[in-house]
């Protein structure tokens, strides 16, 4: 391929995480179908908490966030994957590559620092529930939540701008399913060890400070749910909270692996898997996670479903 030192001079082609054997069309229509779910489960779980007024709390405002930014984060990366598999055409634009990095962390970092607001959410809950209200008032949920997407955006605008004014004089094509800056950068000629390294110390403040302040707010809940003398308050909270460390397991650690990891140690093939791991699959568990054992959402969804019924 002939070099090029400007960066939108052309597109980059994504190599996809599907060939076109019997096997691989399977694995496809499987992951199409999740994706279907994710958008399914997430949409219905924004329209419940918005139209059952017994879930317009605190917490449920969260999550209602949690399941927007999963909708995106599908929506970002699952339909252009798909098109290219079907029309068998992988190009894509260095104004949708840079699209689709902005939007990826933007999603993830806002979606960090989300999952800490929860946590907090969790801690005011059970270790001071006659000031809940208080502490948890409507402006500061909405402050969390307007916090959590500005971080996120901030880091978004600054890597994406800074990923593509790069020169790509080597091959363009992108060993993945999505544009990535870790794995644009493997495609740059210059030499990007500053950029790298300020790239690695934005994941770690942006995956760290959030994921220590759910640790600190867990912390403090576990030593709470030890006082407490009755055992069937303990197993409440506890049910309440498993269900969001799941989800910060699931999310945190795959984000771990991807981010955090030295570029010595990235192998292509292992970082696609656990790409899809966060991308497809994390989505549409979030909204089972949250349903599955919890009263309230089930019985939103009965009533909702009465009410389709009844028209």
């Amino acid at each position: 391929m002939e070099n090029s030192t400007d960066p939108m001079a052309m597109n980059f082609i994504l190599l996809g995480l599907f060939d076109y054997t019997k096997t691989h069309r399977v694995l496809f229509s499987l992951v199409f179908m999740t994706f279907i779910a994710s958008l399914v489960g997430n949409a219905l779980m924004i329209l419940l908490i918005h139209t059952d007024p017994r879930l317009h709390t605190p917490m449920y405002f969260l999550l209602s966030q949690l399941s927007l930014m999963d909708l995106m984060l599908v929506s970002t990366i699952i339909p252009k994957m798909a098109a290219s598999y079907l029309l068998n055409s992988r190009s894509i634009s260095p104004a949708g590559c840079v699209s689709q990095i902005f939007l990826l962390l933007t999603l993830g970092g806002g979606e960090c620092f989300l999952l800490a607001a929860m946590s907090y959410d969790r801690y005011v809950a059970i270790c001071h529930p006659l000031r809940y209200h208080v502490l948890m008032s409507h402006k500061l949920c909405s402050q969390l939540i307007a916090g959590s997407w500005l971080l996120g955006g901030i880091d978004g605008l600054m890597q994406a701008s800074a990923t593509l004014s790069f020169p790509y004089c080597h091959s363009r094509v992108i060993d993945h399913f999505f544009c990535e800056a870790p794995s644009l950068m493997r495609l740059v000629c210059a030499d990007t060890t500053v950029f790298e390294f300020f790239m690695y110390i934005c994941c770690i403040l942006m995956l760290l400070i959030p994921l220590s302040l759910i640790v600190v707010s867990y912390s403090l809940i576990l030593a709470a749910v030890l006082r407490m003398h009755s055992a069937a308050a303990r197993k409440k909270a506890l049910t309440t909270c498993s269900s969001h460390l799941v989800v910060v397991g699931m999310f945190y650690g795959t984000l771990m692996v991807i981010y955090m990891r030295p570029r010595s140690y990235h192998s292509v093939g292992h970082s696609k898997v656990v790409s899809a791991f966060y991308t497809i699959f994390t989505p549409v568990l979030n909204p089972l996670i949250y349903s599955v054992r919890n009263k309230d959402v089930k019985g939103a969804f009965r009533n909702w479903l009465g009410k389709t019924h009844a028209m």
